[in-house]
């Protein structure tokens, strides 16, 4: 028999599961390490649960973050290694499929900050206040990190044909 701990913590997993994996692999770019950094953070709620019930997804969102920030400072230290040539899996040409990817390629080139900021805020859709709440800093600097982060985006997009020409082919419709 089940105690009401794990019942409880199943539903949350059931329900928020999908929205925490799209934040995991905005911030990683890689579908696996998502899965992975959601592992993590899924068993670090299961163990703090009773402290956490009350919030459960902020509190989430805030570690997904965090490990995110550890994962990049590591491999910051770590010596660049060359890869030699490496099989890419064959992409989809559907333009919604490469508009993603331009898209989740351009969110990659933010630094870490930045992109946590801007992800949290306009692909999890949270206010500037549960933004600063789950990176640990103030509004003003969830301000500064989005504006600066945004910035960023947009001459990433300026340079990229695919977005430009969805951007064309979409304003003429509306």
């Amino acid at each position: 028999m089940r105690d009401s701990r794990g019942a409880e913590f199943d539903d949350f997993v059931r329900a928020r599961s999908v929205a925490l994996l799209r934040v995991a692999y905005l911030l990683t770019g890689d579908r696996h390490a998502a899965e992975d950094l959601l592992q993590e953070v899924l068993e670090q709620v299961y163990v703090r649960w009773r402290q956490v019930q009350t919030t459960p997804e902020a509190y989430a969102r805030r570690a997904l973050v965090n490990r995110a920030a550890n994962r990049w400072r590591r491999r910051a230290r770590r010596p660049e290694r060359a890869l030699g040539d490496v099989d890419r899996i064959e992409q989809d040409h559907a333009d919604d499929v490469a508009l993603r990817e331009a898209i989740v390629a351009a969110l990659l080139t933010l630094p870490p900050r930045q992109r946590a900021a801007v992800v949290l805020r306009y692909l999890e859709d949270l206010s500037v206040a549960d933004v600063a709440a789950a990176l640990a800093c103030s509004e003003g600097a969830v301000k500064s990190q989005v504006s600066r982060g945004l910035a960023r985006l947009r001459e990433a997009c300026a340079d990229s044909d695919l977005v430009m020409s969805f951007a064309d082919t979409s304003g003429s419709s509306r």
